[in-house]
């Protein structure tokens, strides 16, 4: 078991189309599907409700934790919270950072999800199981995003 997952990608895309891309809102919830209620605030909740279908009852928390134009976003939520009769505000969340890199031919953008290590052991290997497969399908969601 790992403390942190991390997913590469290289994009065909400028780095300010990818940046876009990951943090306005409204194109974030376009390739992550998601409907987010408002912009993402550097130090403030962002909330909304995923539209993957079979996940629309999944309510989006997250903390918006750094903004560094165009190079690095980052925000903190609570991984795979997906049952809603759980209150998961008392677990430490994960961060989740996307890091971008200019490129000969775009963009190169890195996921890492770390913190697994303080979610609490009867649902940890499940979170990671499914965020790990989560970020492989969220990468090619940007990728088809940013590259149409």
């Amino acid at each position: 078991m790992s403390d942190r997952i991390e997913k590469t990608i290289d994009l065909k895309a400028p780095v300010d189309r990818v940046w876009r891309a990951i943090t306005d809102h409204v194109e974030f919830g376009q390739w992550f599907r998601v409907k987010l209620d408002g912009p993402f605030v550097p130090g403030e909740a962002s909330t909304g409700h995923i539209t993957y279908p079979g996940f629309e009852h999944i309510r989006w928390n997250a903390r918006v934790e750094r903004m560094e134009a165009p190079r690095l976003f980052a925000f903190t939520w609570h991984p795979y919270a997906i049952d809603p009769a759980v209150d998961y505000s008392g677990e430490t969340p994960t961060r989740v950072e996307f890091t971008l890199t200019p490129t000969a031919e775009g963009t190169r953008l890195t996921v890492v999800e770390s913190g697994f290590d303080a979610i609490p052991v009867h649902r940890r290997d499940e979170a990671f199981r499914m965020n790990d497969g989560g970020w492989a399908e969220q990468v090619r969601n940007i990728r088809a995003h940013v590259e149409r």
